[in-house]
């Protein structure tokens, strides 16, 4: 009787949370897919660097989209900022010789008034946010080709090079293998898995909806583990990579944001019913206003990572970025109703895409057909999330 309780309880929360579950299993299944038929490729030391080089703007981005769209908006403007950011970021370092570190400071500060502009039509002016970031990516873009006077511009200084192409330094160094990133990730796969046992021992009196103890022992371990093989498989090449710490420390504070703070649950009130928590005394425009210009500072940064990356600012950089950024959130559970979203399911959203876009790319699959199984992909993420709403 006892194991009847236990088996219906379990089987209770996976159906609860069977988008969460469900998400994860299907990133472990897109990489075992590609990796098979791809020869192993897709895991190799190499390849697993690139792509986390590859993403880590589309992660970025993805954390400030996703209050965006939590909040009951959306913006189209991103993939344009990012081009834009990249081409002052160009005009400051290059033409004017400017150090990158206030050139940086500046070009954040830039996407914050951009996002801060935008907000202000949004929030005050009542004009839907997709009207206005669309004529914002069509300004954006024009501007950034009036910067660049059509042309490319670089190369950049070494030392903002290494935001995107740069590793953490090496303490300790093996045969063939970089010791220090392999400590600091088996580290903080051990920390995460003691921080979600701490978590969960101190909410253990509440049985209603605890996640039962075997299911969250075998994923804690799976992550855990999978978090060291990909640190060794890193360590296995050039070590962990400087934007992997950014990206990693941005995720931690907007995990911590979104379930930790007033505002992070303000957000999602907002987005539940704006109405209500208007009533409440929520002040609704200065969070859409936050929210925007937060995605504003998080596009410029990842502009200054992409710029970085490719080492030059072309006209066309941040081409159909957008796409990418609001596909991730919405395969990673994000509603577009608003009001529900999380951030760990963003950023799987994100690897999602980027191992569908690697694996494709490995296996000569045209750029044609990769957009049509993308946009099949994200209609499919959108109607689970519509059946699950009518279901209930």
């Amino acid at each position: 009787m006892t194991i009847a309780l236990k088996d219906t309880s379990t089987q209770t929360f996976l159906k609860r949370n069977l988008r969460d579950y469900g998400l994860l299993l299907s990133l472990v299944i897109i990489m075992a897919f590609f990796q098979f038929t791809t020869d192993g490729t897709l895991l190799r030391p190499l390849n697993v660097t690139n792509l986390i080089l590859q993403n880590s703007y589309i992660v970025i981005m993805a954390l400030g989209m996703l209050l965006v769209i939590v909040a009951g908006h959306i913006d189209l403007s991103v993939g344009s900022i990012v081009g834009f950011v990249g081409a002052l970021a160009a005009v400051l370092m290059v033409q004017y010789e400017m150090h990158f570190l206030p050139a940086m400071l500046i070009c954040l500060i830039v996407g914050g008034l951009i996002g801060g502009l935008q907000g202000y039509w949004i929030a005050k002016l009542k004009i839907p946010s997709f009207i206005v970031t669309l004529a914002g990516m069509l300004v954006f873009r024009g501007l950034t080709l009036a910067l660049l006077q059509g042309q490319s511009i670089g190369p950049f200084p070494v030392e903002f090079q290494r935001l995107s192409s740069g590793f953490i330094p090496e303490i300790f160094e093996g045969p063939g293998l970089k010791i220090t990133s392999l400590l600091i990730g088996i580290g903080v796969a051990l920390l995460i898995l003691y921080r979600d046992a701490r978590k969960r021992q101190a909410v253990q009196h509440l049985s209603l909806g605890q996640e039962p103890t075997a299911l969250f022992w075998g994923k804690a371990l799976f992550l855990t583990a999978a978090l060291g093989y990909f640190s060794y498989l890193m360590a296995s090449y050039k070590g962990l990579p400087n934007v992997l710490i950014v990206m990693f420390a941005l995720i931690m504070a907007y995990e911590f944001v979104t379930s930790r703070t007033v505002i992070g649950r303000r957000i999602y009130a907002l987005g539940g019913n704006e109405k209500a928590a208007k009533l409440s005394g929520i002040k609704t425009e200065r969070l859409v206003l936050l929210a925007f210009v937060n995605m504003g500072v998080l596009a410029a940064l990842a502009g200054l990572i992409f710029a970085a990356r490719l080492n030059t600012a072309t006209p066309k950089a941040g081409l159909s970025f957008e796409l990418d950024v609001i596909a991730a959130c919405f395969i990673g559970g994000a509603s577009a109703s608003g009001g529900v979203g999380k951030v760990m399911g963003a950023v799987i959203g994100a690897f999602i895409m980027g191992v569908m876009n690697n694996g494709m790319s490995i296996l000569g699959i045209g750029i044609d057909y990769q957009q049509v199984i993308k946009g099949l992909v994200l209609m499919f993420a959108v109607y689970i999330d519509v059946y699950n709403k009518n279901k209930a």
